[in-house]
């Protein structure tokens, strides 16, 4: 039953656990009802009943395997028709830590599906739903990894990637119509992702790992602050300004009708 002010409603999908759990359970609280998407009916139902029991909202939960074409698209038809829905939370993924050579391909094409694939199917079905009714907020979790290529699985990194130069293009797009789209790029986190992907977090050094709640709670806050890019950990954010300044720096000299000089090719 909601009782409180009601802020629309927030769809989230891996909300079965960590990250999406948390953001499941900060949303309520701050006036959003829920809808929960992940593929394990039975966790879903168990977050459900804590959060209507702490937070008093209406939180509807959907399984779906997101790899599956049929279940993504009856996820993205509730985002293009249910006009409630204010805030989509892009989160479910899966990650790896072994070595590219390491890989096994048909797993590599799944971590494609759902970190790109999927992000980008939902995100499409969002927008103009949102545009149309003149508000929403769209949130892409990303990772660090989209800036270092060179730490764990290579597909893992180029999928964050993506998911990053995604929002940055959503953002540049839907700004001026009134839609918020933030990327928000998590360390390592305590979760169980990192024994799916291969890699206990135990093994990890402690001093890198950040707490789910910690991850949202600063995610929230820097798209309160109008954040486009939020890395929880950054203690100074004119390190990324100074990062997003230089890559605009080349756009000039990206697209020129001769090579540069410093190849010596003849004129």
């Amino acid at each position: 039953m909601t009782t409180h002010s009601n802020k629309g409603t927030a769809l989230i999908t891996g909300a079965s656990s960590g990250i999406g759990a948390i953001y499941a359970d900060r949303l309520a609280r701050d006036g959003y009802d829920l809808i929960l998407v992940a593929r394990s009916a039975d966790k879903l139902r168990d977050v459900a009943h804590d959060i209507t029991r702490r937070r008093e909202r209406s939180v509807e939960t959907i399984a779906a395997d997101l790899t599956r074409h049929e279940d993504l698209e009856r996820i993205a038809d509730v985002l293009r028709t249910d006009a409630s829905i204010t805030v989509l939370i892009n989160n479910a993924g899966m990650g790896a830590t072994a070595p590219m050579l390491d890989s096994d391909i048909a797993q590599m094409s799944a971590l494609i599906t759902l970190n790109v694939h999927a992000p980008t199917h939902l995100a499409l079905a969002a927008a103009p739903a949102f545009v149309a009714r003149g508000t929403g907020s769209i949130v892409n979790i990303a990772s660090i990894v989209a800036l270092a290529p060179d730490l764990l699985n290579g597909v893992y990194g180029a999928s964050k990637a993506f998911v990053l130069a995604l929002s940055q293009s959503l953002h540049h797009e839907l700004a001026g119509k009134g839609i918020r789209v933030q990327a928000v790029l998590p360390g390592a986190t305590a979760t169980d992702f990192w024994s799916a992907a291969g890699t206990p977090v135990e093994h990890l050094p402690q001093d890198i790992v950040m707490s789910a709640e910690h991850v949202v709670d600063a995610a929230l806050a820097g798209l309160q602050q109008g954040e486009t890019v939020t890395i929880p950990s950054l203690p100074d954010l004119t390190d990324w300004e100074t990062l997003e300044q230089a890559r605009k720096a080349l756009g000039p000299n990206l697209s020129r009708s001769r090579p540069a000089s410093r190849y010596g090719l003849a004129a």
